[in-house]
């Protein structure tokens, strides 16, 4: 994903704000990336990204989301309809919940 694509199609945040968010900001957990622009907060299709990005932050690692923008958008309108999602890395995943673990943000998929 280039740093001007869009992770939370939602709110249109790009990737590159969100990079520049989470190094500024160093959150403590992955929900409070919702912070930046409402990242996350409406369909919730990005969260597991976000998670992921916010991951890769605390390892030390370059932050990137390695799917193209045609697949990404294609695999949220996926989940809009179906309300299944798939993790990151393309797999299937489940839809988290408000109480989850990590702190991520959650809900229904209807936002």
């Amino acid at each position: 994903m280039d740093p001007d694509d869009h992770v939370c199609l939602c709110f249109h945040v790009s990737l590159r704000k969100l990079r520049n968010y989470i190094a500024r900001e160093n959150p403590p957990v992955p929900s409070r990336i919702a912070d930046c622009l409402g990242a996350g907060t409406g369909c919730r299709w990005c969260v597991p990204f976000l998670v992921r990005l916010h991951d890769q932050h605390r390892a030390g690692e370059p932050m990137d989301l390695p799917v193209s923008p045609t697949e990404y958008a294609a695999r949220r309108a996926r989940y809009r309809k179906t309300g299944e999602r798939e993790t990151p890395d393309g797999d299937p995943g489940t839809t988290p919940t408000d109480d989850s673990p990590d702190g991520s943000p959650g809900g229904s998929p209807d936002g």
